[in-house]
């Protein structure tokens, strides 16, 4: 759950550019290798050799969601595609009593580098602390931890960034029709970052004094809730011209609702890129019409940056000698336009 502070390093570019960039001067992979999985995009290039052997840990919350699936995977192909590269991966829990064990262990097992998606950043930022006392360098991924100390480098998405460009998104649309009016099911109101995916969409809004929100409803980033959610705005609002969806995995549950209840007078932008998302945006024969990245192949650049720590690289097409404190990774705006460029990152 990363903040939106100024000192993230912005990149003007979904992850595939910054996949793209980070292993410009890190990969080994064969010139004629062909790139496949939902980190093709971000392959690495061709023009770097095996370096000195790393162990890289990493450890994760559980996989129990569609996108916290697809870090995990982007992960372990990642690493494949690195000869020199040793993943010690954790099973993964939701629980920061386990996931602080888990990480426990790895320092114990003296892994060379750490990437860490915590769980809860702020539980977890004490043993991001303590990694970086005992020489182990951490690549905090997405959820930061409270102490910039607890990590060498953040690496994820850009929640404000979202809302803000799904807000524009919405505004392009509708900005010539009076009166119009748009409703928003987020995520989990417990957590900033839906949060901040709100507030960007409310900002952006702004610039459109003929657009109001009207209706706003919570839900739990599952098929069910999203489904149970949207039945509710549905009924509790006959008439509204465009939906702001937190997160596609939940937007399943919202499209059945939106079927059952014989709806088609919306548009509708979802969040994160799935690939069943992607798929409805490229059939164009409903009301989904794009989807604002959150990609999750930042988990494969993070294993890039790690590798780049451990051999003591900085990263391509930089000047710097050392990989930069910070990455907010660009939320790009999947539409029937460009979606075919993005298929590759859709996940599951």
């Amino acid at each position: 759950m990363p903040d939106s502070s100024r000192r993230h390093l912005l990149l003007g570019g979904a992850a595939v550019s910054a996949g793209a960039l980070l292993t410009a001067c890190t990969s080994n992979e064969p010139k004629n290798a062909k790139n496949t999985g939902p980190a093709a995009g971000a392959a690495p290039a061709a023009d770097d050799k095996p370096g000195t052997p790393v162990t890289i840990g990493f450890a994760g919350p559980q996989a129990d969601h569609g996108w916290l699936n697809a870090i995990n995977q982007n992960a372990k192909d990642r690493a494949k595609k690195y000869s020199e590269v040793t993943l010690e991966i954790t099973e993964g829990s939701n629980d920061t009593a386990t996931q602080i064990g888990q990480v426990q262990t790895l320092i114990n097992k003296k892994v060379d580098v750490l990437v860490i998606l915590p769980a809860d950043g702020k539980a977890l930022t004490q043993i991001g602390l303590q990694a970086m006392k005992a020489g182990i360098p951490v690549i905090n991924l997405d959820r930061i931890f409270a102490s910039p100390q607890a990590y060498r480098c953040w690496i994820g998405g850009d929640n404000y960034g979202m809302g803000l460009n799904a807000g524009n998104f919405i505004g392009e649309r509708l900005k010539d029709k009076p009166n119009a009016t748009v409703v928003e099911l987020a995520g989990m109101d417990s957590l900033e970052l839906t949060k901040q995916r709100t507030q960007g969409f409310d900002d952006a809004l702004k610039n459109y004094p003929n657009i109001r929100k009207v209706a706003r409803q919570a839900a739990d980033f599952t098929v069910e809730s999203g489904q149970a959610k949207m039945a509710q705005l549905l009924q509790a609002q006959p008439k509204f011209d465009a939906l702001w969806n937190h997160d596609d995995d939940q937007g399943v549950g919202a499209l059945r609702a939106v079927a059952q209840a014989g709806r088609k007078d919306f548009l509708m932008v979802g969040g994160a890129g799935a690939r069943s998302a992607m798929d409805a945006i490229k059939s164009d024969t409903g009301v989904l019409k794009a989807t604002v990245l959150y990609p999750p192949t930042m988990a494969a650049s993070a294993i890039d940056l790690a590798r780049a720590l451990g051999q003591q690289k900085g990263v391509g097409g930089m000047a710097e000698l050392e990989i930069p404190a910070s990455i907010t990774l660009y939320s790009a705006v999947v539409t029937k336009e460009n979606v075919d460029e993005y298929l590759p990152t859709g996940f599951s």
